[in-house]
């Protein structure tokens, strides 16, 4: 499941690169497609990137809930954010999105979760743990989106998946001993394999993604999420044809202030002391694609601030690849 060569043994030094970087950002102005963004993750990265002078298109079952708001309103109102009403559940709704000719996105960020603010509350289980509904809500959607993508978009549409820590056996070892329980009994009975079900998804559609069972033996636990012949569904590109993916799988994440903007700010204020928290290693948290965090947490505000990192400066270094983050 590892997909990057990039070898790591100094995660400050690495977060390091991540946070300040300064490398050539990606030509303005983006027009981004934000599924799952009304709250949390997608919701923080859009305003990031509306802020950036990008173009966000909304897909949003309840287009109201940004009426009050007034930080997203601005940009309502200069049209610089769209917004398209609409379930990720419903293919027509996607297939719209993608046939305004002024609206075709550049980029796709996908941050939908079972969660119990998205779909309901979720029924307990004694035997399966909280059971949500619909349980493939992420692989559906996904499924939806991709397969009402443009052809002509296959080949150049970046697109960013917020996925989860945990997923993996490797990953599920490196988990905190304290934290182990709410991943086995809780999270992995439901939310956790609707991200397993998703990311089956892109490594079918990703070049030079090969995907084994997550639960370490013969049995995969997203097949009952899947529909039948799921590959050959009708719109859905080939196998390996979606050639710019980056998957996120963050630790538990946290309603916590974003302690990436603080460091920054402090930069400015006190650059020599932000020195010398470089040099021992304390950063405001850490990516890698090649090795296991096995971190306690992350703030979504983090996560989005990644997010937006990635999307501007880091493509080159972490484009195609699987990323995990955590404090």
């Amino acid at each position: 499941m590892v997909v990057n060569n990039y070898q790591n043994r100094n995660p400050g030094r690495h977060l390091e690169r991540n946070i300040m970087s300064t490398s050539t950002p990606t030509p303005q102005p983006l027009n981004i497609l934000a599924i799952g963004a009304s709250r949390n993750i997608g919701y923080h990265v859009s305003l990031k990137l509306l802020r950036t002078g990008a173009t966000v298109t909304y897909l949003l079952r309840n287009p109201s809930i940004f009426d009050n708001d007034s930080s997203i309103q601005p940009f309502i109102s200069s049209g610089q954010a769209r917004i398209v009403k609409g379930d990720g559940l419903v293919k027509e709704d996607l297939t719209r999105v993608w046939q305004k000719p002024s609206h075709v996105p550049t980029m796709v960020t996908s941050t939908i979760s079972s969660s119990p603010s998205v779909r309901g509350t979720p029924k307990f289980s004694a035997t399966k743990g909280f059971v949500f509904n619909p349980p493939n809500l992420v692989t559906l959607s996904l499924l939806n989106t991709f397969s009402t993508l443009p052809p002509s978009l296959t080949s150049t549409l970046k697109c960013i998946i917020i996925s989860s820590a945990g997923l993996t056996p490797a990953s599920h070892a490196s988990i905190p001993t304290l934290l182990k329980p709410l991943y086995t009994y809780i999270l992995d009975s439901g939310p956790h394999i609707d991200k397993i079900g998703a990311e089956r998804v892109l490594h079918h559609l990703v070049p030079g993604w090969s995907w084994t069972a997550t639960s370490g033996d013969d049995k995969d636990p997203s097949t009952a999420l899947l529909p039948t012949d799921w590959q050959n569904m009708e719109g859905l590109p080939k196998e390996g044809e979606l050639k710019h993916v980056v998957v996120i799988r963050p630790s538990l994440l946290t309603d916590g202030e974003s302690k990436a903007e603080k460091y920054a700010e402090k930069e400015k204020k006190h650059p020599e002391k932000v020195e010398k928290m470089r040099k021992k290693g304390k950063v405001p948290y850490r990516v890698s694609a090649e090795e296991e965090l096995g971190g306690y947490n992350v703030s979504r505000k983090d996560v989005a601030h990644f997010v937006v990192e990635l999307m501007l400066k880091r493509w080159d270094e972490f484009g195609n690849k699987i990323v995990n983050i955590s404090q």
